[in-house]
């Protein structure tokens, strides 16, 4: 690996931020301005990750439902869909974005900005069609990531973030953040978090230690194995495959698995070499992402 020339590759793409840690030890600390690292930044659909991790939590800890329950049982309104396949939706096609919803996040019929302008966010999704029977079709679709955040708060009588506080972010020493809330209170499973770029790097650490922090076992490491395990094939014109709100992929022979959020803020593991790397950039900055830097410059020379 070049540091020189991705340097100046992550400096003219303007990234705020550019993280490398292997082995536990940051290899490469990259900042557009000083102290960018330290700044809480919107990780958009990255959040849908860390919704994850808490769901993984509570099914590691009991408390949550196991991934082959029907969701009918924690959202009954789904008892009067003339749809009757809405009754066969389980944990598991929320959490892999399978559940079979009629959805275009951004495109066509732009599904994502019509459910943050409806008053009940949980109804606007449950509402949607089914194109596809439950478990057949992956759909990008962070109205499903409303449902994860709505099933862990129903299932667990507890608000999103007390649960985050104590199970996640105290344990890892996390303590600032910011997490918006929809029209009903419920904390956003698909974007609306902000973390710091230093405490992503935390989050991911904790997914390539299996579950393990602080002489800790957090989350079960068969659990944290199955949240990052390829379930299916994404949907063009996304490539690669899709776990349990985390993307799947690799390339020269390395598997590596990564949260994503719109406007470039990524972390990326890459477990065979014990690596994770966390990209911010300031959404107004339109250029080459973290990932596609990572993946020509960085990729090739991991084996």
């Amino acid at each position: 690996m070049d540091t020189y020339k991705l340097v100046d590759v992550l400096n003219s793409n303007k990234l705020s931020s550019f993280i490398m840690q292997q082995n536990g030890e940051v290899v490469l600390h990259h900042e557009l301005q000083a102290n960018a690292s330290e700044a809480l930044m919107p990780i958009n659909s990255c959040t849908k990750s860390i919704v994850s991790a808490l769901y993984c939590i509570g099914l590691s800890e009991g408390w949550l439902p196991s991934i082959d329950r029907n969701i009918v049982e924690w959202f009954p309104e789904l008892e009067d869909s003339q749809d009757k396949r809405k009754l066969n939706i389980t944990v598991e096609h929320v959490l892999t974005l399978t559940a079979g919803f009629q959805w275009d996040e951004f495109g066509g019929n732009k599904n994502f900005p019509r459910m943050t302008r409806s008053r009940h966010w949980l109804d606007y999704v449950l509402a949607q069609p089914l194109a596809a029977d439950p478990g057949t079709k992956w759909s990008y679709n962070s109205g499903i990531s409303q449902l994860l955040s709505a099933l862990v708060v129903r299932a667990s009588g507890r608000e999103l973030d007390k649960i985050a506080e104590e199970k996640l972010f105290g344990p890892l020493g996390i303590s600032q953040y910011r997490w918006k809330t929809d029209p009903q209170g419920i904390h956003t499973g698909g974007y609306g978090m902000e973390l710091t770029a230093m405490d992503m790097l935390k989050f991911g650490q904790l997914f390539l230690q299996q579950g393990y922090w602080n002489e800790k076992q957090l989350i079960r490491s068969e659990i944290c194995k199955q949240a990052t395990t390829p379930y299916i094939q994404v949907e063009a014109p996304e490539s690669g495959r899709y776990g349990w709100h985390w993307w799947c992929d690799e390339g020269n022979g390395v598997s590596y698995y990564y949260a994503r959020g719109y406007g470039g803020q990524f972390i990326i593991i890459v477990p065979s070499v014990r690596a994770v790397i966390v990209s911010t950039r300031d959404q107004k900055h339109k250029a080459r992402s973290g990932l596609d830097i990572f993946r020509e410059m960085i990729l090739p020379d991991l084996q």
